[in-house]
């Protein structure tokens, strides 16, 4: 990915590894879960976004794309550039956060199952691949990365995500994506609808990074409540919370940044 000055209005591929996956693959990273009824107050700090501020942009964004309608649904990023933080030398952080509204229902996600979660997958029109279809790509790094783009995120039964490295090699967890467990205790499409509500922050070699926290067609207050848990969550997991932040923007697929801090 590459950096920009305000951070704003970058769509890079940077970005489209940091925005999902819940496995934090980067060794050197400290990793953070949380989920959605804990993080409201994960920073002892409180917010420096004004609820007022947040909503003002929010309905500024929903209004220009109601404007001037595209053929799909704007996603909604939250854009965050960092300041007084050297990824060469801190610790790179990494942190999954669920929210309490999913923010891309459209997202498309893979299951790497065994037989049942095959047909769970099938049921539930979503889907998947199993250990045969994985040999079969015989760990081409063309293929696996083309399977790595296809998907925004994965999720893997128990049997095969220990085979994962061997029948695939490094690909997926170079993307970003390495697969998130599912077990047979719990139903896939609860799995399934809790990795679409999943965002990731992690560090990498730039100071810039962006999320999706909503879509043009949810409720303002939705929005609104996805951004702030976002920011909250995002300063929980800097060093020095508020003092690491530089500048943060909200901004739709094709409309104007619109800075928040």
């Amino acid at each position: 990915g590459t950096s920009t000055s305000s951070c704003a209005g970058s769509t890079s591929a940077e970005h489209d590894e940091v925005r999902h996956g819940s496995h934090d693959g980067d060794r050197r990273g400290v990793g953070r879960r949380a989920e959605a009824d804990t993080c409201a107050t994960c920073t002892n700090e409180r917010s420096k976004v004004g609820a007022d501020a947040l909503m003002e942009a929010i309905e500024k964004i929903v209004h220009a794309s109601e404007e001037k309608k595209r053929n799909f649904t704007e996603t909604i990023e939250l854009q965050i550039g960092l300041k007084n933080y050297d990824p060469q030398k801190d610790k790179r952080f990494s942190g999954t956060v669920k929210l309490p509204f999913v923010p891309r229902p459209k997202m498309k996600v893979c299951v790497l199952g065994d037989a049942a979660h095959c047909d769970e997958a099938k049921a539930i029109g979503v889907d998947s691949m199993d250990v045969a279809a994985l040999k079969a790509m015989n760990k081409n790094k063309k293929l696996v990365k083309k399977l790595a783009k296809k998907y925004h995120a994965f999720l893997a039964s128990e049997t095969v995500i220990k085979q994962i490295p061997r029948l695939l090699g490094p690909g997926l967890n170079k993307a970003g994506k390495f697969p998130t467990l599912v077990t047979h205790r719990e139903p896939l499409e609860g799995k399934v609808n809790e990795v679409k509500s999943s965002i990731k922050f992690q560090l990498k070699k730039v100071l810039c990074m962006g999320v999706a926290i909503g879509n043009v067609q949810m409720a303002p207050k939705e929005i609104a409540v996805n951004a702030q848990m976002s920011i909250n969550f995002l300063v929980s997991l800097l060093k020095k919370n508020w003092q690491n932040v530089r500048v943060l923007y909200l901004k739709s697929s094709m409309g104007a940044p619109i800075r928040l801090y």
